[in-house]
C-alpha cells in the first residue's frame, strides 16, 4: 500500500469564529481526580454512524473534556463545493473522564448504544492513552493546518526517526519523531495502537535529541 493512500490531510486553520463551537473542544475541563478519588484518564471511543460530533456535545455539556481531531474538506452543497470542517478521523472521539463514568455514559444509551471503547487487544482492556502523548496530539492537531498528516497505519521506517523535543514554535515542549513525509522534516506523534499525526515542517535547530 501506497504512503499517500495512507494519509489524511488537515486543512488550514480556519479564519472565522462561526464553526469553532464545531472544532476540538479540549478546552473544557475536568479535575485530574473525580469526585469519588477515582483518577481520570484519556480514554479512545468508538462512535458509530459519524456521530462523534454528537456525543462530544453531550459529554462537553457535563464539563467533560473531550477531543475530536477536525480537517477542512471539501463537501458538495447545494450542487457547490464548500470548505466544512469534519471529524479527521471517522467515529473516533477522546474522552477524559473515569472509566466507571464513561461505562454509565454508555449505559445511558440502553442496548444499542452507539459508544464503545476502542479495545487494547494486547493488554485486553479499553484502550487509554497517556496524558503526555495525548496532549501532544492535541497541540499539533488543534492547529487545524492544512499540512498537518494524519497516518492510520505508520512504517517501522517511520518508527526509526529520532525521538526528540520541539524546543521553538508553536510545537514547543511536544516530544515524538523526526519523519520525512512528502519532502518535509515533520514530528510525528504517535499514539500506540491507534494513528499518528505528523507536524508541519520543522527546522533541525528547532529540537532537542532526546535518549530513546
Amino acid at each position: 500500500m501506497l504512503m499517500d493512500d495512507l494519509l489524511l490531510d488537515s486543512a488550514r486553520t480556519f479564519g472565522n469564529d462561526q464553526n469553532k463551537e464545531n472544532t476540538c473542544n479540549h478546552e473544557i475541563g475536568c479535575p485530574k481526580i473525580g469526585s469519588a478519588g477515582v483518577p481520570y484518564s484519556w480514554y479512545a471511543l468508538r462512535v458509530s454512524y459519524s456521530r462523534e460530533l454528537k456525543v462530544q456535545s453531550q459529554l462537553n455539556i457535563r464539563g467533560v473534556r473531550t477531543f475530536v481531531p477536525m480537517m477542512w474538506k471539501k463537501v458538495e452543497v447545494a450542487g457547490q463545493l464548500q470548505k466544512k470542517l469534519v471529524p479527521a478521523i471517522n467515529n473516533l472521539c477522546f474522552v477524559f473522564w473515569s472509566k466507571a463514568e464513561i461505562d454509565g455514559f454508555i449505559r445511558e444509551y440502553g442496548e444499542k448504544s452507539p459508544v464503545h471503547y476502542y479495545w487494547d487487544r494486547t493488554k485486553g482492556c479499553p484502550m487509554m492513552v497517556p496524558s503526555k502523548e495525548m496532549d501532544d496530539f492535541i497541540m499539533i492537531s488543534s492547529t487545524l493546518d492544512e499540512d498537518i498528516i494524519y497516518l492510520t497505519e505508520i512504517s517501522e521506517k517511520l518508527r526509526e526517526g529520532q525521538f526528540v523535543k520541539v524546543l521553538n514554535g508553536s510545537f514547543a515542549g511536544v516530544e515524538g519523531r523526526v519523519v520525512r513525509i512528502r519532502k518535509s522534516r515533520r514530528i510525528m506523534v504517535e499514539l500506540p495502537g491507534m494513528l499518528a499525526v505528523a507536524s508541519t515542517l520543522i527546522k533541525p535547530g528547532d529540537f532537542e535529541i532526546l535518549a530513546d
